[in-house]
């Protein structure tokens, strides 16, 4: 086992997915290069969502691997070898430090499989993906998601003086931005879980009550919950699902005024570019995955059975259907965004 005094020369982040969570691990990637400016950094990610990642001047590469294929059993045989030659590639870079930040067993195996001396991750890590390591902490489940991953950073001695989110770079006057208003809102009404949608319809009575108009991002999957957020804007909602890379959707959320947003990975992005965020939270826990900071708002309603992290909405789904426009409106005017 690499020893905690030793330097280590390759660092393995493993964080594949989701959107917000990789830009949770963005400070991990931050603080390790500033304890050891000449380490070399790689991170293994999902395709799809490394175009995020890529050409980021802190990570030396990307290790992409496409899990919607490997799931097909189909073309099991073609999935075995490029597994096996992504593991062989892993275990070429010889790796001294492997960190796995998503504990789960499929992140578990490839933190073991990559054959890195020191095997970070969190104790208490699901589907026994703790079993992989062979140097742990305690995954404190009652803290934000950004400094429970800077806890593991700490195992190598490194101190994180400052929380600072290093984005990849992009564009910042992509052909896609040129097409909107010079002052705008941007609306996020997708979301991961079901449970975590407040209703397409009334983000779009928002839009309607705002001073300025609103920009709807969402996948392209997506184009009818954006669409039906559309219709109920009275035309001051401008329909962009489908119609960004991940790099443009980075300048969009940028030029931003602010973000009306349920939970979900454009919120984090808006949160790490010091775009003001009025998050709308039902059965999720804001305390582990709002946004970073205190320059943002989460609106959540205060009863029972919140946070409850149900896939699908309850029988009566209160957390959500119970957060109103009109309260929502009154909570942005009262913050001062439309004044600035």
């Amino acid at each position: 086992m690499l020893k905690i005094t030793e330097v280590p020369h390759k660092i393995l982040i493993i964080k594949p997915s989701a959107l917000g969570d990789i830009v949770h691990t963005l400070p991990v990637l931050q603080t390790l290069k500033a304890c050891y400016p000449e380490v070399e950094i790689h991170w293994v990610v999902a395709k799809g969502l490394h175009t995020f990642l890529e050409g980021h001047p802190l990570i030396h590469r990307l290790w992409i691997f496409d899990r919607q294929k490997w799931k097909k059993l189909s073309d099991l045989p073609t999935t075995l070898r490029e597994i096996k030659q992504f593991i062989r590639g892993l275990r070429a870079e010889h790796f001294d430090v492997s960190i796995d930040l998503s504990g789960l067993l499929r992140s578990g195996l490839i933190t073991w499989m990559a054959g890195a001396r020191m095997r970070l991750g969190f104790s208490n890590a699901d589907e026994g993906s703790f079993l992989f390591y062979n140097r742990k902490t305690h995954g404190d489940m009652n803290i934000h998601a950004v400094d429970r991953y800077l806890d593991l950073v700490r195992l190598l001695h490194c101190e994180v003086k400052e929380v600072v989110f290093p984005m990849p770079p992009y564009k910042l006057d992509p052909p896609v931005l040129r097409a909107l208003p010079e002052h705008f809102v941007v609306l996020s009404p997708s979301a991961g879980k079901e449970a975590n949608r407040w209703p397409a319809e009334r983000f779009g009575q928002i839009a309607a009550r705002l001073p300025f108009p609103s920009v709807i991002i969402a996948g392209a999957a997506e184009h009818e919950l954006a669409a039906t957020v559309e219709r109920h804007s009275d035309g001051r909602a401008i329909n962009m699902a489908g119609r960004t890379t991940l790099k443009e959707l980075l300048a969009v959320i940028s030029k931003a005024s602010f973000m009306i947003s349920n939970d979900t990975g454009p919120q984090h992005i808006a949160a790490a570019l010091n775009i003001p965020v009025f998050a709308i939270f039902g059965p999720a826990n804001p305390v582990c995955t709002g946004p970073y900071g205190s320059l943002h708002t989460v609106i959540q309603k205060k009863i029972s059975c919140s946070p409850c992290y149900r896939w699908k909405p309850c029988s009566h789904w209160r957390c959500m259907q119970e957060i109103s426009v009109d309260e929502v409106e009154e909570i942005i005017v009262a913050s001062g965004v439309l004044n600035l």
